[in-house]
């Protein structure tokens, strides 16, 4: 079974993009390339991933997905803070 994970990239403007994928380092460069990337991306380039989650399987990264998609900046960005402590 495929390992499944949760993930953000900040954007060269700052803004926050969440997703899902398989391999986060192949799923940003798609992203940067404008292969097969998120439409998001065409008028704000990636810059960096800035929070990456395990998840369980592909149900358990969608939830969270959603779940963080429905979060504030603010909370988004104490995310990532904690992640970064860790």
């Amino acid at each position: 079974m495929k390992k499944w994970y949760l993930y953000m990239i900040q954007t060269e403007k700052g803004k926050l993009y969440t997703g899902i994928a398989t391999d986060v380092e192949r799923r940003f460069l798609e992203h940067l390339s404008g292969i097969n990337g998120a439409k998001f991306f065409r008028s704000d380039p990636p810059e960096k991933v800035v929070y990456v989650e395990d998840c369980l399987d592909r149900s358990d990264a969608s939830i969270k997905e959603i779940a963080t998609k429905k979060l504030t900046r603010k909370k988004k960005e104490q995310l990532i803070q904690g992640a970064l402590n860790e």
